[in-house]
């Protein structure tokens, strides 16, 4: 069973950085793609960055392109998300998904899902 477990979220300042991590504490762990997704108050879930099973491929939504970067360590069952230069606009709530059954930059593709890790930005 995959289980999700994000960190690292935190309050920063505008053009400061975080390292967020997602890392697997299910006893059986499968090399998954891998996804992170964020939600605002008042908006909809979306895409943020999404890694194949082997961090060899990777997509990023426009909005953070250039200023963040998923990888990930099969060994320890961890993908990370380093995002620098951060903007007030990047606050929300961050998820980890893993699984994706279709497309893997589209929320409903994932069957499994961590608890979010708050980020706030501030000006």
């Amino acid at each position: 069973q995959v289980q999700l477990v994000e960190s690292g979220g935190g309050l920063v300042q505008a053009g400061g950085s975080l390292r967020l991590s997602c890392a697997d504490s299910g006893r059986t762990f499968i090399n998954y793609p891998m996804g992170w997704f964020r939600q605002a108050p008042g908006k909809e879930r979306e895409f943020v960055a999404t890694i194949s099973h082997n961090g060899g491929w990777t997509y990023y939504a426009d909005s953070v392109k250039g200023r963040f970067t998923i990888s990930r360590d099969n060994a320890r069952k961890t993908v990370y998300l380093q995002m620098n230069s951060l903007k007030p606009e990047d606050t929300a709530v961050y998820y980890c998904a893993a699984d994706p059954g279709g497309s893997s930059w589209i929320s409903l593709s994932y069957h499994y899902w961590g608890q979010g890790t708050q980020v706030t930005v501030s000006s």
